[in-house]
């Protein structure tokens, strides 16, 4: 993970604000929460750096979308694969389908495409949200208040997706 650490740093995550610090701290911490929940390697990278592109939640962005290419030759084409699908996401049509145990279909912000996921990159998928909101939901007290509770309920239905050692984790959506 050095040379996302390194990409990060070089693309100026440091100095991007972000509850709880910056942007790179906020993404140091997801990418450790994956590796407590003993996600393989790509999930941990992807982690990483899965606000690269931006997301639908958060506006900023170190590359645009059309540079992939540039981030694919930092962490791999799996890692990248997942950060790729986590900007992408329109969350409105993608949260509502985790509680279902088909891999869901991805709605592509960026192009507008409809991107099927395999039961692997579902549950990646998954992971990393659940990941991410946690950290935000740590660090940002008004953010909890408004959605903790919500994004709680929705973790719960959807723990199918993720590894056992994530679930004792999801009560920390919960505002404080």
């Amino acid at each position: 993970m050095d040379a996302g650490t390194d990409w990060l740093d070089s693309h100026g995550a440091g100095r991007v604000a972000h509850p709880g610090g910056t942007l790179r701290d906020h993404l140091l911490r997801v990418a450790d929460r994956l590796a407590a929940w003993q996600l393989p390697q790509a999930v941990q990278t992807a982690g990483l750096t899965h606000a690269a592109y931006g997301t639908a939640g958060f506006d900023d962005q170190l590359i645009p979308f059309t540079a992939r290419a540039e981030l694919r030759v930092v962490i791999g084409e799996d890692a990248e694969n997942i950060v790729y699908q986590y900007g992408a996401c329109d969350r409105s049509t993608s949260y509502p389908q985790f509680p279902g145990c088909d891999p869901f279909v991805l709605n592509d912000r960026f192009t507008g495409r409809a991107l099927t996921l395999t039961d692997a990159e579902t549950r990646a998928f998954v992971a990393l949200t659940f990941a991410n909101e946690i950290d935000v939901m740590q660090h940002n007290t008004s953010l909890a208040q408004k959605h903790g509770d919500a994004l709680h309920a929705l973790a719960l239905k959807s723990q199918h997706w993720l590894p056992p050692a994530a679930h004792p984790d999801l009560p920390l959506l919960l505002p404080r």
